[in-house]
């Protein structure tokens, strides 16, 4: 008997009645046995905000079925259940969909397995993480409460129609250009790097002129929002940059004055609201102590008067800004445990519309 995971949830009619049902008709179907039943949790609905909010669980079943027989059973119940097959995302009485299917890997028109963006879902990874939080993507290696915790509560979708912009984000000497570029290689994609040797403000703000810091940060942010136009990248694309837009905000905070910070959050929204959202961050953590040694290392000059207590702070902006991240997934990474870049390649396909994804 093989293990599965399904999803169930709908939005029209009586939402809980019909997941009972379905789950009442998987469990008399022969060669099937319904193990367990995630919590039932209302969702907004993810393709369209007009329509009614879904009801979903998860059930883990016991199954001598094949794959493509546990789907025709699946498509089956549906049917009866009154599910209407019309544009994508169209309300729905019942969805029923394979998540997991033991650890096995399928690729065809009919059937992808393991679901192709159950990695999107929180709804989804909170009811398998009911079961088994430590049980392992087949495809991404990564345990289920891990792909959770990405999420921070979130459901996304994926987004052709979007530059597919990752951003690798952190503190100073973390590593960010090193693997940015590592990236960007592997894909063979454009990289995005901060312009911080074209900034002709930034030596002397590090060398005590503050009342230049308003100049280097205005700086800053007419160049990244001209790098991050939505309408400079290309749609379906993906891209790689070595900052995220949002570490403005960190920046500005811990660099400007009163005075100057009020004149800069009036300059601010304008310049923000042109550009692209990362579809996936990765955010590189690593001990302020070995940040500030590869600062020393690299020998920039301007760099050189950076403090640990500076980079302590900064460490502290950024977990404040991903503890309450919600604009996309966020996978974590510690640069001095190492970095399989193939693996994380292999991960970024999962959350993009990357045209080298199965």
């Amino acid at each position: 008997m093989a293990t599965a995971y399904i999803s169930l949830g709908g939005n029209l009619g009586d939402r809980r009645s019909y997941i009972k049902l379905a789950l009442k008709m998987l469990a008399e179907t022969k060669n099937i046995q319904v193990s367990g039943v995630s919590d039932i949790v209302e969702t907004a609905s993810l393709g369209n905000a007009q329509q009614p909010n879904y009801l979903n669980a998860v059930a883990e079943l016991k199954t001598s079925l094949k794959p493509e027989g546990l789907l025709k059973k699946l498509n089956e119940i549906e049917n009866q259940l009154g599910r209407l097959r019309r544009e994508k995302w169209s309300p729905r009485t019942i969805d029923l969909d394979i998540l997991l299917f033991d650890n096995q890997v399928k690729y065809s028109p009919e059937l992808t397995v393991p679901h192709p963006q159950m990695q999107l879902r929180s709804f989804v990874l909170d009811g398998l993480c009911q079961f088994n939080g430590e049980l392992t993507h087949p495809v991404m290696k990564v345990p289920l409460n891990e792909l959770k915790a990405r999420l921070n509560g979130c459901d996304f979708v994926l987004d052709p129609d979007k530059p597919q912009l990752v951003s690798v984000a952190g503190n100073i000497g973390v590593g960010k250009t090193t693997l940015a570029k590592k990236l960007a290689g592997l894909f063979g994609c454009e990289l995005l790097l901060e312009p911080y040797d074209k900034n002709p403000f930034m030596p002397d703000v590090y060398a005590g002129k503050k009342e230049l810091a308003l100049d280097s940060q205005l700086f800053f942010l007419t160049s990244r929002a001209v790098q991050l136009n939505t309408n400079r990248l290309v749609a379906g694309r993906i891209c790689i940059s070595d900052y995220i837009f949002d570490k403005e905000r960190i920046y500005s905070k811990r660099l400007l004055d009163a005075q100057q910070l009020a004149l800069y959050e009036q300059i601010y929204p304008p310049f923000a609201a042109q550009v692209t959202s990362p579809v996936l961050v990765i955010y590189m953590r690593d001990p302020e102590e070995n940040c500030l040694q590869r600062i020393h290392g690299r020998n920039r000059p301007y760099e050189q008067k950076i403090e640990l207590k500076f980079l302590r702070g900064l460490d502290s902006d950024y977990e404040r800004l991903f503890k309450q991240w919600k604009t996309c997934p966020v996978i974590r990474i510690s640069t001095s445990q190492g970095m399989d870049a193939d693996s994380l390649v292999n991960q970024i396909k999962y959350y993009t519309c990357c045209p080298t994804r199965p």
